[in-house]
């Protein structure tokens, strides 16, 4: 591949700077005069928590190795360069059956082995409550089973790299040790767990936080609480879902001022996101409501909502038009950050000797931003001219 050369205005200074790009790598990262027409230039989206998109779902069958490279090229629309592909609770065949699926994709696909560096495992070890069990089907519920991850983890090929889970079942703690410096990356979610419980957890190596302030009670204690809990906790970085509809704006602010930089933001998308508005049935739950704005809501309770429809971009963007970070901050956090739980390369950002996982964007009068082009390995991959 010959190099390429990219001009823009960082995202953390706004100064114009030139990249060079080689064999998927950034070579050099150089100054250039001053021109504000450039576009920004920022780092490839990473998204921890994807459970489908445009009609493509990872839950349900059939879906196969052809459907999970389209998603793959879809969420360059969004500039979304890295991901992880969800799996939720549901029956051990069938988990079985998906992550199969996944890893075949990752094995036979280079676009999929490029832009999937593992799998998120959503449960099913997780609360059977309602309300903090979320959507997720009751009758798959159970307790932590090495014996049934391990099966899970061979039929991924190894990578599965985060699990969600509830620290309420007394065989949680002993669980995540069992795993320790496995390369498996602990998250708390969904769950009606003690306070105890939750440091139980944290001192046994959990260390990430699903989606906070979602998947709970409609209720709860003033204190003590899980969600008090986990944003007292130091050792736990955590998830939030930035579309204005799982999470206030105010409730969002208060979380990311208790972690700072350990706030992460991710879309938690279905396979509605990117789909036309209108009434779809869901494999889960029945008859869903895709508004023009992106809210997914029951069609018989609209006040409930059915997941979410909004990519990770959108999620940026809620924290730039609310005033809850600057550009450089709101980026990090559904990039750089997410990058770095992994342990990715990607966590580098622009640096000489990072990956070419490059988003270019241009600034809205709305105070958002609006993506141009997103480059992945060093090729541009998406244009909105196109």
């Amino acid at each position: 591949m010959t190099e390429q050369v990219l001009q823009g205005r960082d995202y953390r200074t706004l100064r114009p700077v030139l990249l060079r790009l080689n064999k998927g790598k950034i070579t050099a990262v150089e100054p250039i005069a001053t021109d504000t027409a450039l576009p920004i230039i920022a780092p490839g989206l990473v998204d921890l928590q994807i459970n489908g998109f445009h009609g493509i779902d990872f839950n349900h069958f059939p879906f196969s190795g052809e459907q999970v490279e389209q998603a793959v090229r879809l969420l360059w629309k969004q500039g979304v360069t890295s991901w992880l592909p969800t799996v939720i609770t549901a029956p051990a065949p069938t988990i079985c059956k998906a992550m199969s699926t996944l890893a075949e994709a990752c094995e036979q696909r280079e676009i999929v082995r490029q832009a999937v560096p593992g799998f998120h495992l959503e449960g099913p070890f997780l609360s059977a409550e309602d309300g903090p069990r979320g959507a997720h089907p009751k009758e798959a519920v159970r307790a932590p089973d090495s014996a049934l991850f391990d099966e899970w983890q061979r039929c991924a090929k190894g990578l599965i790299k985060i699990i969600t889970l509830s620290p309420e079942w007394p065989e949680c703690a002993a669980f995540i040790r069992h795993y320790r410096g496995s390369g498996v990356l602990f998250s708390i979610g969904h769950t009606a767990a003690t306070p105890e419980q939750i440091t139980q957890a944290a001192d046994a190596g959990a260390r990430l936080s699903t989606h906070l302030g979602n998947g709970a009670h409609l209720q709860l204690a003033r204190h003590p609480n899980y969600i008090w809990q986990q944003l007292a906790e130091d050792r736990l970085s955590c998830t939030l879902i930035a579309d204005g509809e799982h999470l206030p704006a105010a409730v969002l602010k208060v979380f990311l001022r208790a972690k700072g930089e350990q706030a992460l933001l991710v879309s938690d998308v279905t396979s509605f996101a990117g789909l036309a508005p209108g009434d779809y049935q869901a494999p889960i739950g029945g008859r869903v409501t895709l508004s023009a704005n992106g809210r997914l809501s029951m069609t018989d309770n609209p006040r409930l909502l059915a997941g979410s429809a909004r990519g990770l971009l959108d999620g940026v963007n809620f924290v730039l038009q609310n005033g809850l970070a600057d550009l450089a901050t709101a980026v990090e956090m559904a990039s750089l950050r997410p990058a770095r739980c992994l342990n990715l390369p990607q966590q580098q950002g622009l640096a000489v000797g990072a990956p070419a996982d490059i988003i270019t964007l241009r600034e809205q009068t709305n105070g958002g931003v609006h993506l141009l082009t997103c480059w992945k390995s060093g090729r541009k991959v998406w244009d909105d001219e196109q």
